[in-house]
């Protein structure tokens, strides 16, 4: 039995140190396109690439004296209509409160920019509309394309403010699809989405913001967590109840090995439904509510699943047969409710395809070995049935 449960573990421990290395890096240097194209506009100081966030790239220089911040912000926009927002708001690492530089990008492909109060009113879906006075003294605001890189970038030369602490800047920003003539309509609702912010030191070049990088290195345990415990480890332990008693011959281990697995990919499913409920609670400014209520029915009855190990009846008890029929119903109830809700998280964490279709590839690899013991299944039915005819 120790084997057992050690193969697991181990199998955990290795997806977790391969998925997380690369994922929990966040802030890099820019690309070395970007920094030629900011060097012949003499911004070229700082340059930071957002690569978990949008795929944008953000170059500055300050003077801290005069206070003057020249910027460079870009990002691919490839589709017809679009806009890229950057800004910085006194108030904290959130959209309303922003002072917003806008560039959009129109349908005949011609470009035009403009300053916006991000307030209270934009948030409840109030029609948002270019300002003149955002309390920025600002010069040479321009929204132009790099053909070089195939970047559209915002410039401006902005005199900051004495209220905007240097070494503790709220730099906001965001892309988008849909423009109704000068408004940007609104953001596609994914994580990277509502995490384009980070409260930055424009001297030292320092990411301040520890806490939003802490919840995107809690965000990708729970993704791994759930994916490992309810969708793999689960899963595993149903198809060795289903087919390993008798394949190719009674196999003594088969519930030792079943229980390990459910076991196993509970726990590990639990750990991340805490840290998914933890992390619920901590976002002050969205809730993703279809994965809330379906995390929580997951939980709920995979708990009452597991009470099976205690509490399942003898199997002389004239209720067995519909206790197996209750138990099995809702086993296979919950391995589709799970795989429902892993894609959905997948789709809110929205990192890149290659999580969705390594999830693909684990349930084609499962779906292939479900159907080849189940035609063995029936097979060797259908052989014994004819041989005692």
């Amino acid at each position: 039995m120790e084997n057992m449960s050690s193969s697991p573990l181990t199998l955990i421990l290795s997806l977790l140190l391969t998925f997380l290395s690369p994922l929990l890096t966040n802030a890099h240097k820019c690309s070395q396109g970007f920094i030629t194209e900011m060097n012949k506009i003499n911004v070229t100081q700082n340059c930071r690439r957002k690569a978990l966030t949008l795929g944008v790239q953000f170059g500055w220089n300050f003077n801290q004296k005069s206070r003057r911040l020249d910027i460079a912000f870009g990002s691919r926009l490839d589709t017809e209509t679009g806009w890229l927002a950057w800004g910085v708001n006194p108030q904290g690492l959130r959209m309303v409160g922003t002072r917003a530089l806008i560039g959009i990008k129109q349908h005949n492909g011609s470009l035009e920019w403009y300053k916006y109060n991000i307030t209270d009113d934009t948030k409840r879906g109030c029609r948002l509309l270019p300002s003149d006075d955002i309390g920025l003294n600002m010069r040479n605001f321009s929204f132009v394309y790099w053909e070089g890189i195939e970047y559209y970038v915002i410039h401006a030369t902005i005199f900051l403010p004495h209220e905007y602490n240097s070494s503790r800047t709220n730099v906001v920003w965001q892309i988008g699809e849909a423009v109704a003539g000068r408004t940007p309509l609104m953001h596609p609702r994914s994580l990277n989405h509502f995490d384009a912010a980070d409260t930055i030191d424009l001297v030292s070049e320092k990411v301040i913001s520890y806490s939003a990088h802490r919840q995107r290195r809690l965000r990708t345990t729970h993704g791994i967590l759930n994916i490992v415990g309810w969708g793999i480890l689960l899963p595993v332990g149903v198809i060795v109840a289903r087919y390993f008693k008798r394949f190719p011959e009674r196999w003594v281990w088969w519930f030792g090995f079943h229980v390990t697995c459910q076991s196993a990919g509970y726990i590990l499913g639990t750990i991340g439904w805490i840290i998914g409920i933890w992390l619920g609670n901590a976002s002050k400014y969205y809730c993703f509510r279809t994965h809330q209520i379906l995390g929580i029915l997951i939980f709920t009855f995979t708990t009452v699943q597991m009470f099976a190990l205690r509490l399942k009846p003898r199997p002389n008890d004239e209720y067995r047969a519909y206790w197996n029929m209750y138990h099995h119903s809702l086993g296979y109830a919950m391995l589709t409710l799970m795989s429902v809700n892993i894609f959905v998280g997948i789709k809110i964490m929205e990192p890149n395809h290659a999580w969705k279709w390594a999830y693909i590839g684990v349930l084609g690899v499962l779906g292939v070995v479900v159907i080849c013991f189940e035609i063995y299944t029936w097979i060797k039915f259908i052989f014994v049935r004819k041989s005692l005819a």
